[in-house]
């Protein structure tokens, strides 16, 4: 996408979209409160190659939000020489820091975590009595992170946004913004893992394109800078979507490679509301039989639903910037969804999991 094109769509941004009334009623994607669901996640990690002092970070669910997640007890075995139970002091980010003795020659650990979850879906048309944000909740959630400023070119594209849309209650920005990172973004089948999420890059350069890590980044950093608290949410899709989109769900029991990140605005009277552009994007790449228009049911549903509503077939890790891995010389990362692991020193690829020598599986446990 070029610049002039992407200032354009901005200029012509419209709130409503055009959607045929009998394309509504074709397709139904409309999560709602209802049954739990559970399983076990099992993250088995094995360093490739071992040499000299290793060590690795685990990611854990640690979201605990009682209407839609709720983590349970993880376990552990291996051979490490001390596995710590660590959290991130500014977003409470768990992660197991796995280390083994130097010259371990088949340095191994498995981490079982039982997670309960279920469908959000969020009455916008009538506010309710959920609880504000603290002082320190709103600034923590307003500020700026280094992949995901709020100043510069961020704002100024929010700023822009929001004016065309004519927006101004934090409802009606957060919506002008969904509907603009919808229709201005694009699902680039290519990027490595979910994306970077450098949001200030991606404005600048006028390419709109990435992974769910870059487009619900994009979302986070523009709502933000219109003065909504948001927050990203990065877990893994854990079981098939129950609407039948093959896009939405994990395709098999190995959720490797299923990472997802997924978004959340605050709006006073509803509490955090989950959003995910990103998906509405994935659900245009990827669903049957690919490369749908933005008019396709499909589409239409899914775009419907995902701005106020998500599946609770995805667990949720952390809603972390700006990581710093306890023990590591290494710089902090943007975000916390993959084991990262060190090996005489040199951090590994988290992206290459065959190398690296890690998978990851989820289980459905069904209730007695």
């Amino acid at each position: 996408m070029q610049r002039r094109d992407f200032l354009k769509g901005t200029a012509v941004l419209s709130l409503a979209a055009a959607f045929p009334s009998a394309a509504r009623a074709e397709v139904v994607f409309a999560p709602k409160p209802g049954a739990w669901r559970t399983v076990e996640l099992v993250t088995k990690l094995e360093l490739d190659k071992p040499e000299g002092k290793m060590q690795a970070w685990i990611p854990l669910p640690s979201v605990k939000e009682d209407e839609w997640m709720r983590p349970g007890e993880t376990q552990w075995t291996g051979n490490a020489a001390k596995v710590e139970r660590v959290r991130d002091p500014k977003y409470g980010a768990e992660m197991l820091h796995v280390t083994w003795k130097d010259g371990e020659s088949a340095p191994v650990i498995q981490v079982t975590s039982r997670v309960a979850m279920r469908d959000r879906d969020i009455d916008l048309s009538k506010p309710g009595k959920a609880k504000s944000l603290s002082d320190a909740e709103r600034k923590l959630n307003l500020e700026g992170t280094e992949l995901i400023p709020v100043d510069g070119i961020v704002k100024q594209i929010s700023d822009k946004i929001v004016a065309a849309a004519n927006a101004k209650s934090d409802i009606e920005k957060a919506r002008a913004i969904y509907d603009w990172v919808v229709e201005n973004t694009v699902r680039v089948a290519s990027t490595r893992g979910c994306g970077i999420g450098d949001v200030a890059s991606m404005l600048k350069s006028g390419n709109l394109g990435g992974k769910c890590a870059d487009l619900n980044a994009l979302y986070v950093g523009l709502t933000r800078a219109a003065g909504v608290p948001a927050r990203d949410v990065y877990g893994i899709r854990v079981i098939p979507s129950q609407f039948g989109y093959k896009s939405l769900g994990a395709g098999s029991a190995n959720v490797t490679k299923a990472q997802h990140c997924r978004a959340e605005v605050f709006l006073e009277g509803f509490g955090w509301v989950p959003v995910d552009p990103a998906d509405v994007r994935k659900v245009m790449l990827e669903e049957p039989p690919a490369n749908l228009g933005i008019n396709d049911p499909k589409v239409v549903a899914a775009r419907k639903a995902l701005f106020g509503a998500w599946e609770g077939n995805w667990v949720a890790y952390n809603t972390a910037h700006d990581v710093a891995l306890p023990g590591s010389s290494h710089p902090q990362l943007g975000f916390l969804m993959y084991p990262q692991a060190e090996r005489a020193s040199l951090l590994l690829d988290c992206l290459d999991p065959d190398k690296f020598r890690y998978a990851l599986t989820a289980t459905e446990v069904k209730s007695s």
